[in-house]
Formats: structure tokens, C-alpha cells, sequence
């Protein structure tokens, strides 16, 4: 096993950092690692803002669901989906250009998530620990003007970065589904009950139908959830 593979196999998240900080030289090696990722048309639909201010900091603890942790983390950056920066362009420079669209939006985001991955498995390589915050897509109204996000940029994922401690890095990985609930051969075949049921793993005393409604609570139902498609859904309009 090579030690690219090997890392995206060890690698887990991490929320927990020691005091150590992250040098200039360290985050200048995850951002070349950034803007090195696969892109559509070499364009780059993202921007990346590395917060460094405390009071940001301890302001996005806040919103994003209540985490402390965040406010103590080396490292935190916010990855946006970026349709404004080439729409800009377009009309500085006479192209007459149509308005962002959904699908404009959609692959800003997946050149967002991928410049996001390559700065993971890069900080993982460096002893680094990392954690998504998918929180920052919840009050989108505040970030946006926390942030002084224009129109047809919305802020995708965030990343927390640092060292970990020793209790992290012996911390076992959560174990993943089963390669069958991952992998379809050629078309999307139907999930039986039975295949479905392993999507959380057993626990005691507990029975599959008593499991999924804790997780469902906790999750999917969850007020952040809601507050979550909820802001995504006023993001969207700006796409219509």
C-alpha cells in the first residue's frame, strides 16, 4: 500500500488541537495543494477565506451549531462556491453574459469540494488534523454579511485545522458502511430493508427501527438541519 492511499484510509476527522501554531510556510503548501485540484475549465470556482481574526472565530462557534472547538482551532477556513468573480469578468470585459444559474452554482460546488479534499489529504500528509464544518451553509444571512459575500457566492464547507492531540490521533476511526451500500455496478439498484439497516451500526438494546428514529431526530429532523436547507433554499434564489 502506497502512502497516498494509506493516508486517505487513516485519516478521520479531528476537533481537538494542541497550541501549537500552524507556520506560513505550512498553510502556503495546503493552499498550492488547493488551487493544484482537478477544476472545470481550469477556472477555479472558488475562493477560499482564511480566517485569522479571533472575533470570527468565536463568532462562527456560535453559528455554526454551538462548536467551541472551532474558536480554538490553529486553522479556519472557509471554502465558497465562487459564480461572481468570472460573471464579473464576463461583463467588465464586454461578453454580454447570461445570469449565474443553478447549474453554474452546482459546479462551483463541486470545484469547491474537490480544492477542499486536496487541502485534507494534503494536511493529513503534513500531520495536520482537519474537520468539515458543513454548519457554515446554516444562517447564510449572517455569513454572508460576516463575510462580505457578494451575490452568486456561497460558502460551501468550512475546515478546521491544527495538530492533534495525542488522544486524537489514538482515537479510533468511525467504521464506514459496507463496500456494497457504496459501490452499484453500472445502474442504481434499489436498497433492500436489509441493505438499509446496515447503514447505522447495531446497538444494544436497540432495534433497527429505534435506531434510525434517534438518528433521524438527532440528524435529518434536527433544528440545525432545518435551518440548513432552509438558508441554502434563500441562497438559491439568487439562481433563479
Amino acid at each position: 500500500m502506497n502512502e497516498t492511499v494509506k493516508g486517505l484510509l487513516e485519516r478521520k476527522s479531528v476537533r481537538i488541537f494542541t497550541d501549537e501554531p500552524v507556520s506560513a510556510e505550512v498553510k502556503a503548501q495546503l493552499f498550492a495543494c488547493a488551487a493544484a485540484a482537478p477544476t472545470a475549465g481550469n477556472q477555479q470556482l472558488y475562493t477560499i477565506l482564511d480566517v485569522t481574526d479571533q472575533s470570527l472565530k468565536d463568532t462562527l462557534a456560535v453559528t455554526c451549531d454551538n462548536q467551541p472547538f472551532i474558536a480554538k482551532a490553529p486553522v479556519v477556513l472557509i471554502i465558497c462556491a465562487d459564480g461572481n468573480k468570472w460573471y464579473q469578468g464576463f461583463q467588465r470585459f464586454g461578453c454580454d453574459p447570461r445570469k449565474p444559474g443553478a447549474g453554474d452554482l452546482m459546479l462551483a460546488v463541486c470545484d469547491a469540494m474537490i480544492t477542499a479534499q486536496n487541502m485534507v489529504t494534503a494536511a493529513h500528509s503534513l500531520g495536520l488534523g482537519s474537520c468539515y464544518i458543513g454548519d457554515i451553509m446554516e444562517q447564510c444571512e449572517k455569513h454572508q454579511e460576516l463575510f462580505n459575500l457578494p451575490r452568486y457566492v456561497f460558502p460551501v464547507a468550512m475546515l478546521v485545522m491544527g495538530y492533534p492531540t495525542q488522544q486524537q490521533k489514538d482515537r479510533q476511526k468511525p467504521e464506514r458502511q459496507p463496500m456494497s451500500m457504496v459501490v452499484r455496478e453500472n445502474t442504481y439498484a434499489p436498497f433492500t430493508d436489509e441493505e438499509l439497516a446496515r447503514l447505522l451500526e447495531p446497538a444494544a438494546g436497540q432495534s433497527v427501527e429505534e435506531r434510525f428514529r434517534a438518528f433521524c431526530a438527532r440528524k435529518y429532523n434536527s433544528d440545525f438541519s432545518r435551518e440548513m436547507t432552509r438558508s441554502v433554499e434563500q441562497y438559491l434564489a439568487d439562481f433563479q
